[in-house]
């Protein structure tokens, strides 16, 4: 039984969220170009259940470049309404469109000039008449047995929402090091970190110059245990890398007059790179997409600035 009822309930969503796709027109487009303009932030409002994803929907904006926050519509005439400034624009989401609490702000958001955006299944209603924009989010039944309980229509609320979060997103050109400097913490934070700030640098960098003998090399990459050594000139620029699978594989050829050769006779050239401003998850896809296990860093003038190795994002679990 309750198998089926949760079938129920997750096709009656389902299908609301997708009753809205045939609905969108100039309006959501109005309704991005609204909020793109804004010069303060989004301030999303509602009661109830929409209150409640109407947070969700502006923790949503705020992580992707859209500054907002949310104003309880009921503690808004209780001086919360001092929160607002004339370059803000309000979102209001009321599935009936006559919330109360939402009605007695509209007098003061037009005396401030501020913008007004509703998500409603009433186009029809007080509040979509009030409005700038109206986004109709009607349901043709909720999921709940009693057709009562805000269930479809809160599901409908909450995908419009991050449908308009997502296209400001892109409409702002919005990319990963802007997601990055939002996002520092959790494992959402490590995947974004830069290489500059896991690379090993200094005296924990392998390098040689390119007329140093193989002896001297094979120390190199034994000290400090990377499994590979750089090549570069005077000024750091990088010239090749050698790997411990370079060296197994001229031992495999029976090379007998290794140890005799130079860096720059068993190097090879043109090694994968990334600058240090790339993030930790664009370097793990280059590794895996190349099967290497390390990556070395350089600046714009491809000096050696460090080198990221497999085993230091394993440690962030980015897996």
């Amino acid at each position: 039984m309750s198998l089926e009822t949760a079938k129920r309930v997750l096709r009656i969503e389902s299908e609301a969220i997708a009753g809205l796709i045939d609905r969108l027109d100039a309006r959501f487009e109005q309704a991005v170009e609204t909020l793109f303009a804004c010069k303060g932030r989004v301030v999303v409002t509602g009661m109830g259940k929409s209150g409640l994803i109407g947070r969700k929907i502006s923790a949503t904006f705020a992580s992707v470049g859209t500054p907002s926050f949310f104003l309880h519509a009921a503690e808004a005439a209780h001086g919360d309404l001092g929160m607002l400034a004339s370059d803000d624009v309000v979102l209001a989401i009321s599935i009936s469109g006559e919330t109360q609490e939402l009605l007695d702000m509209i007098e003061t958001l037009k005396r401030l000039g501020v913008s007004l955006v509703t998500l409603t299944a009433n186009p029809r209603s007080t509040l979509a008449a009030a409005s700038d924009v109206v986004l109709d989010i009607a349901v043709k039944e909720e999921a709940c047995s009693l057709n009562l309980a805000p269930t479809a229509s809160i599901a409908a609320a909450l995908a419009m929402g991050d449908a308009l979060a997502i296209s400001l997103l892109e409409r702002r050109d919005f990319k990963e090091h802007d997601f990055a400097a939002l996002h520092p913490g959790g494992k959402l934070g490590k995947r974004l970190r830069r290489l500059e700030s896991l690379m090993h640098s200094g005296d924990d960098l392998p390098c040689v110059g390119p007329a140093t003998r193989m002896p001297d090399v094979i120390y190199e990459m034994s000290r400090k245990g990377l499994g590979l050594t750089a090549v570069v000139d005077g000024d750091k620029k990088l010239l090749g890398i050698i790997t411990d699978g370079d060296l197994r594989r001229m031992m495999e050829q029976r090379r007998k007059d290794v140890l005799d050769l130079t860096a720059a006779e068993c190097m090879t050239k043109n090694p994968t790179t990334l600058r240090p401003s790339e993030l930790a998850a664009a370097a793990l896809r280059i590794m895996e997409q190349k099967r290497i296990t390390s990556v070395l860093v350089v600046d714009s003038d491809h000096r050696l600035q460090g080198v990221v190795h497999i085993h230091d994002l394993w440690t962030l679990q980015l897996f």
